[in-house]
């Protein structure tokens, strides 16, 4: 393991040059204006920064862990694509180190709403391009035409959602939010609407008349709850990670990063932390995950990039998979499968 843990931190070392130096220059042109952008995800340093959040060292030890676990807290928004683009490391981190942490998903609150005009964007329709850009970088698949048909006012109700389903049910929660987010990057649905966020919930099995009550009552005030926590950990941006071990000992991956960054922070605060081996063929990934993208399916199975496409429409061609398209690729479910 030592040795794996001496890799990984020299990967991560020559990753990290380009990062920095990306995130320097970010801070250069934030200089520029009264504010940053929240839906100007910046594609150098992987974050979608809020407008008013600042990193405060002083937070260091607002959080601790008495788990035997290495704890997690990842903080995310529904509408955050630099989210979006690590969906395919973090459902392999699930996969690997699912037995060695214990992940609690916090809601930052990226767009509280839309009275600011910073960084070029002033209103809903100039975020279409920035996303379809953002879909290529990440290559994971964003229609930014959802800000042109029908966009979002906030991403404050899905967020209140999201922790609505949680006091239902932790597991079901997260395929919750992943149905919002494929409902909002590739269906181009505005899941700051009620009926779409009853959608999403009916669909992977969550009481939708109870989350109705815990929406319009308590899931609020967790909400707020999590704003404090973040606002105390000066969360700046998303998605932020903070691996904890039971001592209090912390480790940050702060924007969308490689894998093997998330790998490395488990191993340098549990160095004998056991990786899981998990078949890697396309039926045992589709039975785990209902829904994949080509970069997700690569992630998880090894199989190059220029290859996973393929693998996946000659199954759509025999009726296997589903395949849903838009202008900025594709995902694919098992078909027939409920989603």
């Amino acid at each position: 393991m030592k040795i794996e843990l001496k890799i990984i931190t020299v990967l991560i070392s020559l990753v990290s040059i380009t990062a920095c130096q990306g995130q320097s220059k970010t801070k250069n042109m934030n200089t520029e204006t009264t504010q940053s952008n929240p839906l100007l995800c910046d594609i150098e340093t992987g974050m979608c920064e809020t407008a008013e959040g600042t990193k405060d060292s002083t937070a260091q030890n607002t959080i601790t862990s008495d788990q035997k676990k290495v704890r997690v807290i990842y903080y995310t928004d529904p509408i955050c694509s630099s989210c979006w683009g690590i969906e395919p490391q973090l459902r392999k981190l699930k996969l690997e180190y699912g037995d060695a942490v214990d992940i609690e998903y916090r809601m930052g609150g990226l767009l509280p709403n839309w009275s600011y005009n910073s960084g070029g964007i002033s209103k809903p329709s100039d975020v279409a391009s920035h996303w379809d850009e953002v879909s290529i970088h990440y290559d994971m698949p964003i229609d930014g035409d959802l800000w042109l048909e029908d966009p979002l006012e906030s991403s404050y109700p899905p967020s209140i959602a999201f922790k609505a389903a949680q006091m239902q049910d932790e597991e079901k929660a997260i395929l919750f939010m992943r149905e919002m987010r494929e409902m909002v990057f590739l269906q181009k649905k505005n899941i700051a609407k009620w009926e779409n966020m009853a959608i999403a919930a009916k669909a992977v099995g969550l009481d939708v008349t109870q989350l109705k009550t815990d929406f319009e009552g308590p899931a609020k005030i967790k909400f707020e709850e999590d704003l404090k926590l973040g606002r105390e950990l000066g969360v700046r941006g998303f998605p932020t990670m903070f691996f904890l071990d039971e001592a209090g000992n912390r480790e940050m991956v702060y924007g969308a990063r490689p894998y093997a960054f998330y790998e490395m922070a488990i191993l340098k605060l549990n160095q004998v932390a056991h990786k899981s081996e998990y078949s890697k063929t396309w039926e045992a990934l589709f039975a785990i995950y209902p829904t994949l993208t080509a970069k997700e399916f690569s992630e998880l199975s090894g199989t190059p990039r220029a290859e996973s496409e393929k693998v996946l429409n000659e199954l759509a061609s025999k009726e296997i998979l589903e395949k849903f398209t838009t202008k900025n690729g594709a995902i694919w479910k098992l078909k027939n499968a409920e989603m």
